[in-house]
Parts: structure tokens; C-alpha cells; sequence
């Protein structure tokens, strides 16, 4: 069964995917790219090929949301199967992204959007006043870019305004299907808030917890920013896009360089104000 790993993009998706591929897909909890491949994104699109679906037709990729997520569990009956999606949980043209027969829960990460806009505009190589419009518009998609380099960049994504994307997962709430991660509190106290997280997904599969304390600490110690960023330097990362003929650096701001703060004066009221009641939810502002 399917547990999603949700999130706005450029949230702290990628940190969260590599804990876990680090602590339940290595034998010593030892961070490498390479584990992170076995999370899939959703939608994606060697998914839907493996199903018969036309992928180069957008509509068909979304009617068959729920026929692809059918197969994946019919295959991993009595495991877990992490996907990772940017997409709101909302219907489109009627069809749903996903159910309750497919779906455990959800993992939703969320970072202060004051924070968000930089990452996301250096990451699409855009402005930050681009970048803010985008995040506040509804309707917003990524990808769907025919023959992209990155096969992951050419299925339609639609993620939605910020606001939106993080209301619309709360919907898992009301069946206790629900955790809310903040990025703050993984930089802030990692042990602690991943130790939450396992402690839900074992809720979730109805599984006793037993801590690998040994895996726990090399997972904690090699998703580290600053060795993340190490590795990216030494191996490249092959979720880092292409613009302009040149690979965007991923691991470019860390949390120490990435505050609220820092954010050009206009950008940072414009986010406050129109998401006054998400950040005054989630103590951001």
C-alpha cells in the first residue's frame, strides 16, 4: 500500500526521501543517490508505460491515476511503497488523484513559503517575483515538457498554488491518516522528528517498531545538508535540472543561508499577506 510523501516543490521532499531510503533500503543506513531511485515520483512515467498507458497524451496519464496505483498495490500487497508527488490531492477533470483503497496516508512536508521562493526560483532559474506569482497562483502545473533530458520533467504535474497544495492533503486528516512535517523541525531536531515519522509509518502498517539505532545514526549523520551537498559536488545529482545548457546546483542554499531574511523586503509581504492564514497556522509568521 501506498504512503505519499507530499509537499510543495522544494520543501524538503528530497530530505525526507533520502532519510528513508537511507534507514529502510541500505543495510547500514548509508546515504547514496542511487537508493533514492527506489522511490519513485507519481506521477511517472515509466509507471504508466509499464501499465499500457499513452504517455504522451496528458489527459490519459490522469484518467489512469487510479488504474496505475490499482497495479502498484496489487503487486506490493503486504509492504508499504513510498511514492513522492508535488501534486494536490484534488480532482481533475473529475478524476481523482488518488483513493483511500490505494493510499495508507501521507507524509506532507512543508517549509516557510518566505523560504520556498528562493529555492524554487534559482531551481526553475527564474525571478523571485516569478517565482512568488507562481506560488500563489491556483492551477499552477511543472513539467510536461516533450523529450525532456529528464524523463521525470515530461509528465504534466499539477501541483497548484502553495496554499492549496498544503490545504488540500489535510483531507487524510479526519481518517488519521495524516502527518504534518515542518522542514524547520527536521533541521532543528532531526532525531527527534524522524523518529515521529517512523513511529507513523509503522502506526500506518500496523507493524511493532524497533529502532536500528546503528542504521538511525548513519542515516541522521549522511543526509546531512553539508554532506548531501559534498556528494552532489564528487557524483552529481541526477535530480538537478538542465537550463541553458548548464546543470542548476540542487544543494545550493542551506538552511543557515536560506531565512526568511534574507528575502528581498517586497517579496517577503507580498507571501506574508496572502498567506497570512496557512503561516499564522503553521507559526511562521
Amino acid at each position: 500500500m501506498i504512503i505519499w510523501l507530499a509537499s510543495y516543490p522544494k520543501s524538503g521532499n528530497t530530505l525526507l526521501r533520502s532519510m528513508l531510503s537511507a534507514y529502510f533500503l541500505t543495510k547500514d543506513g548509508n546515504f547514496n543517490f542511487n537508493i533514492l531511485k527506489n522511490i519513485y515520483q507519481f506521477p511517472d512515467l515509466q509507471l504508466f508505460k509499464n501499465c499500457g498507458v499513452n504517455t504522451s497524451d496528458q489527459m490519459e496519464i490522469v484518467k489512469n491515476y487510479i488504474n496505475v496505483q490499482n497495479k502498484i498495490n496489487a503487486k506490493d500487497k503486504n509492504s508499504v511503497r513510498f511514492l513522492k508527488t508535488h501534486s494536490g490531492l484534488s480532482d481533475i477533470n473529475g478524476h481523482q488523484f488518488t483513493n483511500l483503497k490505494n493510499s495508507l496516508g501521507v507524509i506532507y512536508i512543508v517549509r516557510d513559503p518566505r523560504c520556498v521562493v528562493k529555492s524554487y526560483a534559482n531551481h526553475n532559474q527564474i525571478t523571485l517575483d516569478n517565482a512568488s506569482d507562481r506560488m500563489l497562483e491556483y492551477g499552477t502545473t511543472i513539467g510536461g515538457i516533450n523529450n525532456s533530458p529528464n524523463e521525470a520533467d515530461e509528465v504534466l504535474v499539477h501541483m497548484n498554488s502553495w496554499s492549496s497544495n498544503y490545504n488540500s492533503w489535510k483531507a487524510f486528516k479526519k481518517f488519521d491518516r495524516y502527518l504534518l512535517v515542518k522542514y524547520e523541525d527536521i533541521i532543528n531536531d532531526k532525531k527527534k522528528t524522524f523518529l515521529n515519522i517512523l513511529k507513523f509509518i509503522h502506526k500506518l502498517s500496523k507493524s511493532k517498531l524497533i529502532v536500528d539505532n546503528m542504521k538511525l545514526e548513519n542515516t541522521l549523520k549522511t543526509t546531512s545538508f553539508e554532506y548531501m551537498q559534498n556528494l552532489e559536488k564528487n557524483e552529481g545529482f541526477y535530480e538537478s535540472v538542465m537550463k541553458n545548457n548548464k546543470k542548476i546546483v540542487f544543494f545550493k542554499y542551506g538552511p543557515k543561508i536560506n531565512t526568511p531574511d534574507s528575502l528581498l523586503p517586497k517579496i517577503k509581504e507580498k507571501l506574508e499577506v496572502s498567506l497570512k492564514v496557512e503561516m499564522e497556522e503553521l507559526g511562521y509568521i
